[in-house]
């Protein structure tokens, strides 16, 4: 009788728990974004006979139940100590490594052959086309070693840059890899988030001057002006752990002269920082205000020189630092851009020609570099 009793109060407990969570659900309403996770949370999806049947409508509906679970956040974290307690390396994609750096899980089986080949024929002919030059940035996993859990599997993307090269030829390829590995003991990727820090980008600078031919600027690394001292990036976003927010910084020097910044052919500044965004949870959007299909940046520098960058968000802290060697520098983000590129980019090309910089990480260059030529 004992067991059966302590079983009934076992099942109404947790009967309990499930209809409180039930009406808590129904009663709070909808978030739009999440400041925590920095994206747009999922809608309620509208009901059909065709979308229930095909499984489209029970697929989005359980996306739409885990997006708006009341105190969603708070269940995010405590799964994470659950998971620390248990001594799990990796949590929701995210290695916890040594010294606080969170880093992004890239498992070596979800790149294909296939997918490196497809990437690469596309990259192959916008160099041929435009005499471009490459930078595929390293993600943390192929760097930080030291930080990294011990056996953990990580995609090689060392293999990787090695077919680039081969495809595209060395003329055309910015060693940032070996740059990187050579500053791995400095603060060259942020511990809560995904992207490279400003130091990080100057080493890939340096990297750039030197495969352009041409002498870097010289900006002081001991001089770097604090934006934020509290910033806790996309990474820290999928853990929700108690941690200590971090610095991000950038070059005063990027600052010296006016440039003229206009945005997706409307909205003009005359910075290439936002500080509006430092109030909020997406504080890397300081860079060039986040990520725009098209930013043209008149410079001050009057050389003559153009630049094109086709880029990822890897590049908006990197940007800045060219100023000084080109007059005008183009900026587009693919993934917002819909038209044929070759096109649009004859248009900004002068008659003396222009040069033409392909800026991404590794992982994002293989998950979503794409164009229609």
């Amino acid at each position: 009788m004992g067991e059966k009793r302590n079983a009934l109060v076992t099942i109404g407990l947790i009967s309990a728990i499930i209809l409180i969570l039930t009406v808590a659900d129904f009663m709070h309403e909808d978030r739009l974004f999440s400041d925590t996770e920095n994206r747009v949370l999922a809608s309620k999806p509208t009901f059909s006979a065709q979308a229930l049947f095909e499984g489209d409508y029970t697929q989005k509906y359980e996306t739409y139940v885990t997006d708006q679970f009341v105190s969603r956040d708070k269940w995010i974290g405590m799964n994470t100590y659950m998971d620390i307690v248990l001594q799990k390396q990796e949590i929701g994609g995210v290695y916890l490594g040594a010294e606080g750096y969170l880093i992004e899980q890239h498992l070596p089986e979800k790149y294909t052959q296939e997918q490196e080949t497809k990437r690469l024929d596309l990259l192959e002919k916008l160099v041929d086309r435009w005499d471009a030059m490459v930078m595929l940035v390293p993600t943390a996993d192929n760097i930080l070693m030291e930080q990294m859990p011990a056996n953990a599997p990580y995609y090689d993307e060392a293999a990787f840059l090695a077919q680039a090269e081969e495809r595209i030829g060395s003329e055309h390829m910015v060693d940032v890899y070996t740059m990187m590995q050579e500053h791995a003991g400095e603060e060259i990727y942020y511990r809560t988030d995904h992207h490279w820090t400003s130091l990080g980008a100057y080493y890939g600078y340096l990297a750039w001057a030197e495969a352009m031919g041409i002498s870097a600027q010289d900006y002081d690394v001991n001089g770097m002006e604090t934006a934020a001292d509290d910033f806790l990036g996309t990474l820290h976003s999928k853990v929700n752990l108690e941690m200590s927010g971090e610095k991000m910084q950038f070059f005063p020097e990027t600052t010296s002269r006016p440039v003229k910044v206009t945005y997706d052919l409307k909205n003009t500044t005359d910075s290439l920082y936002e500080r509006t965004h430092l109030d909020t949870k997406n504080k890397y959007a300081f860079f060039m205000d986040d990520n725009h299909a098209f930013v043209e940046i008149e410079t001050g520098y009057h050389n003559g020189k153009v630049l094109f960058v086709l880029k990822d968000s890897y590049a908006n802290c990197f940007v800045p630092l060219l100023l000084p060697h080109y007059e005008k520098i183009y900026v587009m983000d693919l993934r917002y851009f819909n038209g044929r590129l070759y096109g649009f980019m004859e248009k900004y090309e002068p008659e003396e020609g222009m040069d033409v910089l392909v800026l991404y990480n590794c992982i994002h260059f293989l998950e979503g570099f794409s164009y229609m030529q």
